[in-house]
C-alpha cells in the first residue's frame, strides 16, 4: 500500500507517514522532512515526554519562560493568548543564533518545515481568531504535533530549544516564521519582507483539528493543490514559487516511502548520509528545483506526483517554466509568496506588526490627500487626479521633482513686472 504523503516541503508536494511510521523528507508540510545531520531518535522520545508533562509550555521550563509567560497570559475576548513582548534587538540577536545553529546542523528544510506547517493550517472562511488557524504557535503542543503531517518535527523543537530559552520574550509563533525564513536567506535564497510581532494561543484546546495540510501523493495532484492552498488564501503563481522550497532538502524512503536510501548526491551528507534529493545541491536555495523537474533526466533526482503537476498543468506551467528560466523572477514572486504565507491567521501586536529593516516604510497613494474638501471623490476622479500627479513626474512615494530652469524663468518674469510697475 502506498503511503499517503502530506507536504509544505515547498509547501506543497506533501508527505504524510504511514499509521505509525516516521517520515522525513524535506520541507514537506507532511514528511518529518528532519534535520539532514541526524535523526534525532532519543530526542523524539524525550521531548514528547517533556510536551506531556507540561502542555501549556512545551519547550522552556526555565523560571525566566515561565514567568514571562504569567506575565503576559491573558483572554482577549474570552480567548487565553499569550503576548511576550520581544524587542527587535532580541529578534535580530536571535536571528544571529539562528544562523550560528544552520552553520553547524545543516537543518535548513526541517526548519522552513516547522514554520511553514504552523501557518499553513490556516483557513480563510473562518474569521475568529484562533480557530482560522495560521501562524499561532500551536504547533509547540504535543495534540497537534501527533498530526501525520507533522512528523519529526518536535527535532526541530529540539532544536531551537535553546534559543526559546535565552529569548522568552519572543513568542512561539515568531519564533516558528523567524527561523523558517532565515533558513531560506542563509541557503542562499532571497531576503524574505517579514514583520514580527505575532499573539500566540496558549493551550492546546486551541489547536486547528487535523487534515488541514497537504497530502502529496492524491489521485489529481493539481486538484489536491488548489484545494488546500486556495483554502489559505493562495493563487496558482504563489503555489508554484512556493513549490521552488523543495530546491532544499530530501526524502528517506525507510520513513516516507518515497525516493531511494542512497544517492551519489546524498552519499556523503552533509549530515547523516542517505535518502534521496529533488536537486544536486539540496541545501542550496535556487531555481535548480524547476529545471530539474522540466528536463528530469537525472535518476538520481526525486520527482513527486505534486511536483510533476507543476508542468503538467496548463496554468501551473506557465509559472514553472518562466521560474526554470529566470531565478530573479523566482527569488521575487517566492519571497512574496513565503512572507503572505508567514502572515496568514496571525494576530499582531501591534496591529501592523514591525519590521527587523531600518527605514520608512513608503506611504501608500491616497487621492484624497491631493483633493480639498470634505466630500469624497469618485473613484473615477481620484483615478484622474493621480494620472495628471504622476504626469508632472509625481508619485505616492516622493515629491514632484524641481524645474530650476522654469523657476529662473518665473522669477525673472516676476522681477521684469515689477520693474515696469515701478517705472510707469
Amino acid at each position: 500500500m502506498t503511503p499517503r504523503v502530506s507536504s509544505l516541503s515547498h509547501p506543497i508536494a506533501p508527505f504524510i507517514p504511514a499509521a505509525g511510521a516516521t517520515v522525513a523528507v524535506k520541507l514537506s508540510f507532511s514528511t518529518t522532512a528532519r534535520c539532514s545531520h541526524s535523526p534525532f531518535p532519543a530526542a523524539a522520545a524525550s521531548s514528547l515526554k517533556l510536551l506531556r508533562s507540561s502542555p501549556r509550555i512545551l519547550l522552556s521550563q526555565s523560571k525566566k519562560s515561565l514567568s514571562c509567560v504569567a506575565a503576559r497570559s491573558g483572554f482577549r475576548g474570552g480567548v487565553l493568548v499569550t503576548k511576550c513582548s520581544a524587542s527587535k534587538e532580541q529578534l535580530k540577536s536571535a536571528k544571529e543564533d539562528i544562523k550560528e545553529l544552520l552553520s553547524t546542523q545543516f537543518c535548513h528544510p526541517i526548519l522552513v518545515r516547522l514554520g511553514w506547517h504552523d501557518a499553513g493550517t490556516y483557513n480563510k472562511n473562518i474569521e475568529e481568531w484562533p480557530q482560522r488557524g495560521g501562524a499561532n504557535g500551536s504547533l509547540r503542543f504535543e495534540v497537534e504535533l501527533k498530526h501525520g503531517a507533522n512528523a519529526g518535527l518536535v527535532n526541530a523543537l529540539k532544536l531551537i530549544e535553546p534559543i526559546k530559552e535565552k529569548y522568552p520574550d519572543i513568542t512561539y509563533a515568531d519564533l516558528f516564521q523567524l527561523v523558517s525564513a532565515t533558513a531560506i536567506e542563509e541557503a542562499g535564497g532571497p531576503k524574505i519582507p517579514m514583520r514580527y510581532g505575532r499573539v500566540d494561543v496558549s493551550a492546546p484546546e486551541q489547536c486547528p483539528e487535523e487534515g488541514r495540510l497537504p497530502d502529496a501523493g492524491p489521485p489529481s495532484p493539481a486538484d489536491h493543490l488548489r484545494e488546500v492552498f486556495y483554502r489559505m488564501g493562495l493563487n496558482d503563481k504563489e503555489i508554484v514559487a512556493l513549490s521552488g522550497a523543495h530546491t532544499l532538502g530530501r526524502s528517506r524512503p525507510e520513513r516516507s516511502g518515497w525516493g531511494k536510501p542512497m544517492t551519489k548526491y546524498t552519499k556523503d551528507g552533509p549530515g547523516a548520509p542517505g535518502g534521496q534529493s529533488w536537486t544536486v545541491q539540496w541545501l542550496k536555495f535556487d531555481n535548480s528545483y524547476f529545471k530539474d523537474i522540466k528536463w528530469s533526466e537525472d535518476e538520481d533526482l526525486l520527482v513527486l506526483p505534486t511536483d510533476a503537476a507543476l508542468f503538467d498543468d496548463p496554468s501551473f506551467k506557465v509559472y514553472a517554466e518562466k521560474y526554470a528560466e529566470d531565478q530573479e523572477a523566482f527569488f521575487k514572486d517566492y519571497a512574496e509568496a513565503h512572507a503572505k504565507l508567514s502572515d496568514l491567521g496571525a494576530k499582531f501586536d501591534p496591529p501592523e506588526g514591525f519590521s527587523l529593516d531600518e527605514g520608512p516604510v513608503p506611504e501608500k497613494f491616497v487621492a484624497a490627500k491631493y483633493s480639498s474638501g470634505k466630500r469624497e471623490l469618485s473613484e473615477a476622479m481620484k483615478q484622474k487626479i493621480r494620472a495628471e500627479y504622476e504626469g508632472f513626474g509625481g508619485s505616492p512615494n516622493k515629491p514632484l521633482p524641481t524645474n530650476y530652469f522654469l523657476n529662473i524663468m518665473i522669477v525673472i518674469g516676476v522681477l521684469a513686472i515689477l520693474t515696469a510697475l515701478a517705472g510707469n
